[in-house]
C-alpha cells in the first residue's frame, strides 16, 4: 500500500486540533502554579529528552523523560504539565548538526504529547474516578499512565500507517511490546518520588536522573546486540550475494 500524502496532512492537522483543545482545557482548568518545581522538572524532562533510543523494526524513537512528565502530570498544574512536555518533546525532536530539520515531524510530536499529556491530566484530575470506593492513588496513577501510553502510541502507528502504508495492528502491537515495561517502569519510579517528595520536596524527582540514565544505556545496548543478531554473518551474505 502506498503512503496516502494528503490523509497524512489531515491526520497531523486533526492532531494539532486535538492538543490546542487539549491545551486551551488545560488553561482553563488551572490555578494553581509551581513554578519552582516545574522549572526542575522541566530541565530534567528536557535534558532526558535527548537520551532515546531507535525501536527496532520501526521508524521511530523512545525517550526516558516519561517519569518526569508524569511528575508534572501528577504534581503540577494542567497548564504546566503541558508546557513540560511541549518544550521536552521539542528538544527531543530537534536535529542533530548536520541533520535535516522536519518541522511536520516535530508539528506533529509536539501536538501528540500535548494531547497525551493533557489526557493524562484529565484522568488524574477525575472526580468522579477518585470518588468512587475503589479508587486509590495507585490506582489513579495507573489509569493515568494507561492513558498516556494510549494517548501516545495509538496516534504514533496511526501516522506510520499512514505514512509507510503498513498494517495499523501490527505497527501498534510492535509499538505496546517495546514500550510497555517502560511505562509501567516510569508509573513505579513515579509513585516512589511522590512518596520520598513528601518527606524531601521537589528534589526527590532528582533522584530519578541517573536510574533513567542507566535505564537509557540498557535500553541502547540491548536494541543495538539484538540488531547485531539479526543482521546475516558476513559469509553467509556473500553467499546468498553471490548465489
Amino acid at each position: 500500500m502506498k503512503p496516502n500524502t494528503q490523509l497524512t496532512k489531515a491526520f497531523i492537522a486533526m492532531m494539532v486540533f486535538a492538543a490546542g483543545f487539549g491545551t486551551a482545557y488545560a488553561g482553563w482548568t488551572s490555578h494553581t502554579l509551581h513554578v519552582s518545581y516545574a522549572l526542575a522538572v522541566l530541565a530534567l524532562a528536557a535534558v532526558t529528552s535527548r537520551m532515546k533510543v531507535k525501536l527496532p523494526g520501526i521508524d521511530g524513537n523512545m525517550s526516558v523523560n516519561l517519569p518526569f512528565l508524569l511528575l508534572a502530570v501528577v504534581n503540577l498544574s494542567a497548564i504546566e504539565a503541558v508546557a513540560i512536555a511541549c518544550v521536552s518533546t521539542a528538544v527531543q525532536c530537534w536535529p542533530k548538526p548536520g541533520s535535516k530539520f522536519r518541522p511536520d515531524q516535530m508539528l506533529f510530536n509536539v501536538s501528540m504529547m500535548a494531547f497525551a499529556t493533557s489526557i493524562a491530566n484529565l484522568i488524574w484530575n477525575a472526580h468522579w474516578l477518585g470518588s468512587t470506593a475503589w479508587a486509590s492513588e495507585p490506582l489513579m496513577l495507573a489509569s493515568t499512565t494507561a492513558a498516556f501510553f494510549l494517548g501516545q502510541t495509538a496516534p504514533v502507528a496511526g501516522i506510520i500507517k499512514l505514512a509507510e502504508g503498513a498494517a495499523l495492528r501490527r505497527i501498534w502491537t510492535s509499538i505496546a511490546q517495546l514500550s510497555f515495561p517502560y511505562y509501567v517502569l516510569s508509573a513505579g519510579l513515579t509513585s516512589m518520588v511522590n512518596l520520598a517528595s513528601r518527606h524531601l520536596g521537589w528534589q526527590a524527582a532528582l533522584v530519578v536522573f541517573p536510574v533513567m540514565y542507566g535505564i537509557y544505556r540498557s535500553y541502547r545496548l540491548y536494541f543495538a546486540h539484538n540488531a547485531q543478531a539479526l543482521q546475516p554473518a558476513p559469509l553467509a551474505h556473500s553467499a546468498r550475494a553471490g548465489a
